[in-house]
C-alpha cells in the first residue's frame, strides 16, 4: 500500500487486519491507554523527513479561506478573491504541484466558548478534500488569529484557545493520513511593535515555543492517525531570524516551518536604496542569503530527523519577469538539496509592486505567467 490510498481505503485496510488478525491487529487493540491507535499500517508511516521528500512543490491558497471580512461564510470572498473550486485545484496540480497549504482563520467563525461554527468546519473540510480526495498533500493551519500574540499574560488564554481550536480540527479530520499536515500556527509575534519582523525578543520566543508544545499536546490527545500526523511548528513569526531561542519539542513527527521571501531585497523589498530588481544565480549577493538558509535548516532540523518545510515564497512581481524565473530557477534547486519543499505564496494579486504575488487567474484557470510557473515546477523536480 502507499500513502496515496484515500481516507477510507486506509479504514477498510485497518478493520481488514482486524479481522484477519494480521500484522498490526493486536498493536490496534491493545495501543496505550484509552487512546485509539493509528488508522494507518506501520509500513505506511513516514518519518517528517521522509514525508517532505515526497512533497516536491506547495502552492498557497491565500486570501482565501484566511481572509477576515464580512462574517460567517461570506469571510472567504471578502479579499477580492472568489471561492475556491474543486477546478481551481485541479489546475494547480495540473501545473506540477502535489501539495496545497490552506490558510484557515478560525477566530471569526468560534462563539464565546471558542466552539467553531459547523458550517465553517463544514466549508474547510470541503476545500481540504478538493486536494486530499486528489491525491495531494495538504496543510491545514490556523492565520491570521488575533488571539495568539506571543505575550507572557497572554499565554495561558492563548494555550486554551488553541486547545480548543486543535482539537476540534484534529477530531475531525483524524482519519485522514499523513497526507494532511497540521500547522499549528501561521506568523505568531508582536503585531505593531518594533519586534515584529525582527526576530522578536526573548519573551516572545519563549511563548511561541510553549505555544508550539500546546498545539502539539492538543492534536496528539485526540488519537488515531493524529498520533502520528506530522505537525508544523514555526518560529517566532516563521522567521529565520528567530531559529536562535527556537526549541523542537520532543514529538517523533516535527517539521519546522520558516517563510522566505528571500534574498528580501530582490523577493518583496520595493523601495529604498537597497531594493532591487535583479537576481543571478552566479552574484552571491543574490544567493548567499539561501544557501545559508538551506544549510543552517539542514544543520539544525533535517540532519537530525526533523522535518523543514518553506511555507511561503516567492518573488513579487516588479515588471521583472526574466529575472523572477531567474529566481524560480534557483529557489526550489537550493532547498531540495535537503529536501525542504518550497510553498509559493499566492494572494491572488497581480499588478506590479509590493506582496504582488498572484500567480494563477482564479476566475479563468489560467497561469498569468506560465514560464515563470514552468521553472518552479522543474527546478523542484529536479532538485
Amino acid at each position: 500500500m502507499t500513502l496515496f490510498m484515500t481516507k477510507m481505503t486506509s479504514v477498510l485496510t485497518a478493520l481488514m487486519m482486524l479481522l484477519s488478525g494480521g500484522k498490526g491487529a493486536v498493536e490496534m487493540l491493545e495501543y496505550g491507554s484509552g487512546v485509539d491507535s493509528p488508522v494507518t499500517s506501520e509500513e505506511e508511516i513516514l518519518s517528517p523527513t521522509e514525508l517532505c521528500k515526497e512533497i516536491t512543490i506547495g502552492w498557497n491558497l491565500g486570501n482565501t479561506l484566511d481572509a477576515t471580512g464580512g462574517s460567517g461564510l461570506s469571510t472567504e470572498t471578502s479579499w477580492g478573491n472568489p471561492k475556491a473550486t474543486e477546478e481551481l485545484i485541479l489546475a494547480v496540480k495540473k501545473a506540477g504541484f502535489n501539495a496545497v497549504r490552506i490558510p484557515t482563520t478560525w477566530y471569526k467563525h468560534m462563539d464565546d466558548d471558542y466552539n467553531i461554527d459547523k458550517e465553517w468546519m463544514d466549508r474547510v473540510q470541503e476545500v481540504v478534500d478538493y486536494a486530499y480526495d486528489n491525491g495531494m498533500y495538504v496543510i491545514l493551519n490556523s492565520h491570521h488569529e488575533n488571539w495568539n500574540y506571543p505575550y507572557e499574560d497572554n499565554l495561558e488564554k492563548g494555550k486554551k484557545i488553541l486547545n480548543k481550536l486543535w482539537t476540534q480540527v484534529a477530531e475531525r479530520f483524524r482519519d485522514y493520513d499523513q497526507r494532511l499536515i497540521f500547522e499549528g500556527m501561521n506568523e505568531p509575534r508582536k503585531v505593531g511593535t518594533t519586534y515584529e519582523w525582527n526576530g522578536g525578543d526573548k519573551e516572545g520566543r519563549q511563548v511561541v515555543n510553549r505555544f508550539n508544545e500546546a498545539f502539539i499536546a492538543a492534536v496528539r490527545a485526540t488519537g488515531g492517525n493524529n498520533l502520528t500526523r506530522c505537525l508544523m511548528i514555526p518560529t517566532y513569526a516563521a522567521t529565520s531570524q528567530a531559529l536562535d531561542g527556537f526549541t523542537v519539542p520532543d514529538d517523533d513527527y516535527l517539521i519546522v516551518s520558516i517563510h522566505a521571501y528571500t534574498p528580501y531585497n530582490f523577493a518583496m523589498a520595493t523601495g529604498g536604496k537597497w531594493a532591487t530588481d535583479n537576481f543571478s544565480e552566479k552574484d552571491p549577493n543574490s544567493t548567499n542569503e539561501l544557501k545559508w538558509l538551506s544549510d543552517e535548516l539542514n544543520k539544525r532540523f533535517v540532519s537530525k530527523g526533523i522535518g523543514a518545510v518553506i511555507g511561503e515564497c516567492g518573488a513579487t512581481d516588479k515588471g521583472n519577469l526574466d529575472q523572477r524565473i531567474n529566481w524560480a530557477r534557483y529557489f526550489p534547486k537550493v532547498f531540495g538539496q535537503y529536501d525542504i519543499p518550497v510553498f509559493l505564496w499566492d494572494n491572488g494579486a497581480f499588478g506590479t509592486g509590493g506582496e504582488k504575488y498572484g500567480l494563477i487567474d482564479r476566475y479563468t484557470l489560467k497561469w498569468k505567467y506560465k514560464d515563470y510557473i514552468n521553472a518552479l515546477v522543474k527546478s523542484a523536480e529536479n532538485a
